[in-house]
């Protein structure tokens, strides 16, 4: 862990939270996820009503940056290929 650098690294602390649903979307929150799934299933669901943060935006642009650094070799190599793509074959 010394290696790491310390100011990227990133918690989540879960909260309790109660709230108040229609009793028919309960019966069908416990018959259609598993017994520990509600509380995940929920987060996700509302995390993907709201619109990304700043937090979430600079997190999706640092892995977007570190996947394309990562494939800077397979750009070059479909650069190569790609004038072949183009190239005129001679018809049989």
């Amino acid at each position: 862990m010394a290696d790491v650098d310390r100011c990227c690294i990133e918690y989540s602390v879960s909260i309790r939270l109660n709230i108040t649903m229609d009793e028919d979307l309960y019966k069908r929150l416990k018959r259609e996820l598993p017994a520990r799934g509600i509380s995940s299933f929920i987060s996700a669901a509302v995390r993907a009503q709201l619109r990304p943060g700043p937090d979430e935006l600079e997190a999706a642009y640092r892995r977007a940056s570190e996947a394309a650094s990562h494939n800077a070799e397979e750009h070059h190599l479909a650069e190569d290929w790609g004038a072949l793509d183009t190239a005129e074959w001679p018809e049989e």
